[in-house]
């Protein structure tokens, strides 16, 4: 009983830095929609600062539910949630409106999250169109669809107009084998937390550079209240409602591969009911964002990268990310210096946590049947056709924008593809059979 307290100080400090390390991953793309959005809709600097801090409290709040559950709602798994940017376009037509504007934009948000809640049962009985060969090329294409991002980072940020320089690509070369030296040599704790590490490191060295900047936290509030219907009370108009309604459809599917992908890894099979409950998640998140002058949420394949990296799989660290991005809301300073976080920083980390996705995609294909010359096919022309936009951007501009969020998804349209290629080679597999909602005893241990 003595060593109790310490035990649990240590505990509580390995959970601590755990959660620490999937936030740092995560939030690069938890702020860019509210900076995109912002700038885009000619925002004063103190809304898109609001925005911000309403975005990163409400991803704490879907994230918790999401990881914890509550009810029906939630898959209780160790998954991140963030705005999705599939919404980014839509949005900033909607709020282009003059007629329409932010409020539009929320009361279109609250209403698809609602239509979410209601479709969430129908939509995961798609589940039988997600055989290995299907779901192991949508986790590859997520996999090599986000290397885009590491590439952009490493490099030093979207927009950077020193993009490239050597100094930067120096310090996220740093940062990876920093990361690879604490995974191949340390132990238990230490390579747990190998990313987390890696930044730290990153980040000093990018400091004494003096390439970290701290502007804005001596400006920003120390407390700042995130207030329901900041912006005023929502309103509903039924085309931007239809479009958001898309998003919402759109979201589940890309949900899909990313939850199959999360399963994979922390070995725990997706079934129809556990992929209904993250949906429905989807949804709750999307209406509490409409709540609190934020967007639609979905779960972040960046962080389900960093859950294959280290290897923890509690749900507990992801809800405990949950409630420091909670803090760093309420705290506008404390989420400035997060923010203050080089991109090439995160570069070398997204090379790793980016490969290890796209790897968990080929560990998946390695039980498919090759010798049936069909399923290369579908492998073959699946990724083919869902990484064009990636290596092409411009390659669909010349088709009507209505299909832009399913042409601009590399992870939706890898799905689609394969989908139908599996239809058309394999036909349609047998229901597959609800899986019990107890883990085996290896599973309980980490889920």
């Amino acid at each position: 009983m003595k060593n109790s307290p310490p035990r649990n100080n240590a505990r509580f400090i390995s959970m601590l830095l755990m959660a620490c390390q999937h936030v740092m991953v995560m939030y690069a793309g938890a702020v860019a929609i509210p900076l995109v959005l912002g700038a885009a809709l000619g925002l004063s600097k103190a809304d898109i600062a609001f925005l911000i801090n309403a975005d990163l409290f409400a991803c704490g709040i879907v994230t918790i539910i999401q990881a914890l559950g509550v009810g029906p709602i939630g898959i209780r798994m160790p998954v991140m949630m963030g705005v999705t940017f599939t919404a980014i376009g839509p949005m900033i037509a909607i709020g282009s409106d003059a007629t329409v504007g932010l409020s539009g934009i929320f009361g279109a948000t609250i209403a698809a999250g609602l239509f979410g809640l209601a479709v969430a049962p129908l939509v995961g009985k798609l589940l039988r169109f997600f055989p290995p060969v299907v779901t192991g090329t949508e986790i590859v294409a997520v996999g090599l669809s986000l290397m885009s991002v590491a590439a952009a980072w490493s490099g030093g940020g979207f927009g950077n107009p020193d993009f490239g320089r050597p100094l930067y690509l120096g310090i996220a070369a740093a940062v990876l084998v920093c990361i690879l030296l604490i995974v191949r040599y340390a132990k238990g704790f230490l390579n747990n937390i190998s990313v987390l590490l890696g930044l730290v490191f990153g980040f000093a060295v990018a400091a004494v550079a003096g390439l970290v900047s701290l502007e804005g936290i001596q400006e920003a509030p120390v407390f700042g209240l995130i207030k329901p219907f900041h912006f005023g009370i929502p309103t509903f108009h039924i085309w931007p409602i239809a479009a958001m309604c898309i998003v919402m459809l759109v979201t589940f599917i890309e949900s899909t591969g990313m939850f199959i992908a999360l399963g994979e890894i922390v070995e725990k099979p997706m079934d129809e009911r556990t992929l209904v409950r993250g949906f429905r998640a989807d949804a709750a998140g999307t209406m509490i964002g409409g709540i609190f002058n934020t967007f639609p949420y979905t779960s972040y394949a960046q962080n389900i990268g960093l859950v294959s990296i280290t290897g923890v799989r509690s749900r507990w660290v992801c809800a405990f990310a949950g409630m420091i991005l909670i803090v760093l809301g309420l705290f506008p300073k404390v989420a400035y210096f997060v923010a203050s976080i080089p991109p090439f920083v995160l570069g070398g980390a997204g090379i790793v946590m980016f490969g290890m996705v796209t790897a968990s995609g080929m560990k998946v294909l390695a039980r498919v049947d090759f010798k049936k010359v069909g399923n290369l096919y579908i492998v073959a022309i699946s990724l083919a056709v869902g990484l064009l936009p990636v290596v092409s951007p411009q390659f669909f501009n010349k088709l009507p924008s209505a299909l832009g969020p399913i042409l601009e998804s590399p992870i939706l349209l890898t799905a689609i593809v394969a989908t139908l290629l599996n239809l058309f080679f394999n036909g349609v597999a047998a229901k597959p059979r609800r899986q019990g909602s107890e883990s085996t005893p290896a599973q309980s241990q980490t889920l």
